[in-house]
């Protein structure tokens, strides 16, 4: 009998990406072949990203090309929440699912190609850290699943629940056994990271025999105990953020805060239903660079978000001159089916004001960025 082939298009963001990984060592235990190419794969599974319109289009044309080349393709991801739309455009489709439904995608394979009866994943061995997509030297940990926010921009609430925090120990293990195969850099990633273990009240965990509490301060510094570097993605600004940077002074953890402030004026905030939000931001950011000069703060923002003006804007760029952050990126205000602040009765900001507040906005990050490179903190 020969062994069957799937075929495997990853789409959005690295939490996504992670849930490609499951999917893959779970068909790869089970005898399944991977395959980079349409022509040899026995079905395509499409992992699609549904965030913004611009997302669900190209998973719709990542769904549509697949189709084209294989025939035989099975949907699941973030845009899965909306089934009807994906067969709306293509009704071919073989299955449907959503974000972190695994079982329900390796099902619809076997429904398709079963797996060989012979088989033997004692033999037939994966790697002990599973299927790994990015190259050898890093790799994600995902530590929790889902979000407990209301951003009003934002719909991965509805698509992948609320905040489930994993086991401690789970986390540590993996982390572990990840550095066992080679892996020289970690990649601590979440909806939410900074809320890791709300949902389970911070209760202690057991790892290697010892008590460590499920609190992101905790599972850092024993993280750091491995010996390989530990990089922070997601991390909302809330007060415990001030205990990691002395663990990145004293070398610990990289020197690295990955930031979605999003925004810097108190009404759009407001009106984004941001978490954590505080008028001293930026004393913080000072107090943490004092602490720990190296530090590399990264931040993504939206402009042109319903009810944008001009003053806020400006806003907006003075904080930027003002924190000198490090690495940005900027996104145009899309909205999304679904998301609260489509009924929030605020003014629409027209395109081409939001195109040149992008263009305003990235030609300060680009110039401030080389400037401040050279101012001494």
């Amino acid at each position: 009998m020969s062994t069957p082939k799937v075929g495997f298009v990853s789409l959005g963001c690295p939490k996504a990406l992670v849930d490609s990984e499951r999917i893959l060592t779970q068909l790869r235990t089970e005898g399944y072949e991977i395959t980079p190419s349409y022509d040899d794969a026995d079905v395509v599974v499409v992992n699609t990203c549904g965030f913004i319109d611009s997302a669900k289009a190209e998973s719709l044309d990542a769904i549509g090309e697949a189709i084209a080349e294989n025939g035989r393709v099975i949907v699941t991801g973030c845009m899965g929440v909306e089934e009807g739309a994906i067969r709306d455009v293509h009704p071919s489709v073989l299955a449907v699912t959503g974000p972190q439904q695994y079982e329900q995608v390796v099902g619809a394979v076997h429904e398709v190609v079963p797996p060989r009866q012979d088989h033997d994943p004692h033999i037939d061995l994966v790697p002990p850290q599973g299927v790994k997509l990015p190259p050898r030297h890093y790799a994600y940990l995902k530590i929790s699943e889902g979000c407990n926010h209301r951003c009003s921009f934002c719909i991965i609430p509805s698509m992948r629940g609320k905040l489930v925090s994993r086991p401690v120990g789970e986390v540590l293990s993996e982390a572990e056994g990840l550095k066992r195969a080679g892996v020289k850099e970690l990649l601590v990633i979440s909806q939410d990271t900074s809320a890791y273990g709300v949902d389970l009240k911070y209760r202690t965990g057991f790892w290697n025999g010892r008590p460590v509490k499920t609190r992101m301060t905790e599972l850092c510094e024993a993280l750091a105990e491995l010996g390989i570097w530990v990089r922070l993605h997601y991390v909302y600004p809330y007060p415990h953020v001030d205990e990691l940077i002395p663990l990145m002074a004293e070398g610990k953890l990289l020197p690295y805060l990955d930031i979605p402030f999003q925004h810097a004026s108190p009404k759009v905030l407001k009106a984004m239903k941001r978490p954590a939000f505080e008028d001293r931001t930026l004393e913080r950011i000072k107090r943490w660079r004092e602490i720990c000069p190296e530090l590399t703060i990264r931040s993504t923002f939206i402009v042109g978000f319903p009810g944008e003006t001009e003053e806020d804007f400006q806003y907006l760029l003075d904080w930027l001159t003002e924190a000198q952050l490090d690495r940005v990126g900027c996104f145009q205000y899309s909205p999304v089916e679904g998301a609260p602040a489509n009924d929030m009765d605020l003014e629409p900001v027209p395109d081409d004001v939001k195109q040149a507040r992008w263009e305003r906005f990235m030609a300060l990050s680009t110039f401030g960025l080389a400037c401040w490179k050279g101012i001494s903190r």
